[in-house]
């Protein structure tokens, strides 16, 4: 089995010419068909716009299909109070998987107080929040909000709270690494590492890093297999993974089994 727990349907790179939200998720599921992608969780933006659908318009979208959940984006510019009480009755319909912060593209660091509403709620129904970690796709972004070391505070002051470090922190991986050892209410997902396809180069150098974390960082209890499809494909992404050294008796669980868990995904 494989879970996929981080994908867009935003008008991104692969999906940059088409514009009907039905055939981007048509995309979406030829590719995870062709890769034996069982499951994968959407994430929904920091805006919206014709080319970024909002929650709403993904929960409405994906009622036909069974192997899509999704992680509601909140932000503190384009987000309010109503908009989080109507999250929170979806996440009750269990249509809502994980919340989405996107430090670094928004410019507030992840332990501003004016997050707490939303991690209280995680809290409250038991469910994670991912957090932009690392290297933003847009050059708006600013990258100090997005340093991995931002979410010790979160995970310190906050220990029921379930969190997810998306990309890894790259390039910041060793500070990611130090996060993931010293809270065991973290996890880390690997996607998003490059735009497109691994080359040999960058792969290898990746490839280094990522068994450098898992040696520091011990068993990877806390690492999730996610792509950031369509910024990266899920063939390169399959390629790579599978030339991490992680041990057998553990490569199930990074697949899939720890986001089974942590996602609730029945």
């Amino acid at each position: 089995m494989i879970i996929d727990c981080h994908v867009h349907i935003n008008q991104y790179e692969l999906l940059q010419n088409v514009p009907n939200l039905e055939d981007r998720l048509n995309a979406l599921q030829t590719e995870m068909t062709n890769n034996n992608v069982d499951y994968a969780i959407i994430l929904s933006s920091y805006k919206v716009n014709s080319e970024r659908p909002s929650t709403k318009q993904i929960i409405d979208a994906i009622q036909k299909y069974d192997n899509l959940g999704i992680a509601a984006g909140f932000t503190i510019d384009n987000h309010t109070d109503d908009d989080l009480r109507k999250y929170r009755q979806w996440i009750k319909d269990g249509k809502i998987k994980a919340m989405k912060i996107y430090s670094g593209y928004e410019h507030y660091y992840p332990y501003d107080e004016r997050y707490q509403k939303v991690y209280d709620t995680c809290i409250e129904f038991g469910i994670p929040v991912m957090f932009h970690t690392g290297d933003t796709y847009s050059e708006k972004g600013k990258l100090r909000f997005a340093r991995p070391l931002n979410l010790d505070e979160v995970a310190v002051d906050n220990p029921e709270l379930k969190i997810v470090m998306c990309h890894l922190g790259n390039p910041w991986i060793q500070d990611a690494q130090e996060v993931l050892y010293k809270n065991k209410n973290v996890y880390a997902d690997v996607s998003g590492l490059v735009i497109g396809s691994f080359d040999h180069y960058f792969e290898k150098m990746i490839k280094e890093k990522v068994a450098e974390l898992i040696n520091y960082a011990g068993e990877p209890r806390y690492l999730l297999y996610g792509t950031d499809w369509p910024i990266s494909t899920m063939d390169s992404y399959l390629n790579f993974v599978a030339k991490l050294k992680i041990k057998s008796e553990f490569r199930d669980g990074f697949m899939y089994k720890h986001a089974k868990k942590l996602f609730k995904i029945s």
